[in-house]
């Protein structure tokens, strides 16, 4: 699949997940990545270690990275890179939307313990323009 076709993919989660517009244009005219903490976004590209975690993921999954979230857990410091595969018959199932409450496939970057990093779904609300794990 052609990149192009995975970040228009990408830029309808985007919308999907109720982001504030102007980030979105921001990666679709610069491939600016928001990374949030708390429901706060700030751009990845400042945080050269996440950036080549980023580009380190894109290339071993042949996927885009639209968003990122960053938390602490019980079990380690979490980033969550939200990806769109390269298989376009699983776009339909990469985002599923429950009210404010989206799951989405994402791969999560334990740095406190890369043994435990996984790609898996993770659960995100959307409030405000930005997103916030909750599951």
């Amino acid at each position: 699949m052609e990149k192009s076709a995975r970040k228009t993919k990408a830029v309808e989660f985007l919308k999907k997940l109720d982001i504030y517009e102007p980030n979105i244009e921001d990666f679709v005219e610069r491939d600016y990545v928001c990374l949030f903490e708390g429901y706060g976004g700030f751009w990845a590209f400042q945080y050269p270690e996440l950036m080549k975690k980023v580009e380190e993921i894109e290339k071993r999954s042949n996927g885009t990275v639209y968003a990122i979230t960053h938390e602490f857990t019980a079990f380690g410091e979490c980033y969550s890179f939200l990806i769109v595969t390269d298989y376009e018959e699983e776009w339909e199932h990469l985002v599923v939307t429950d009210g404010t409450t989206h799951y989405a496939f994402a791969y999560v970057w334990n740095k406190t313990d890369d043994e435990c990093s996984e790609y898996g779904t993770v659960g995100v609300h959307s409030f405000g323009g930005g997103i916030r794990r909750v599951a």
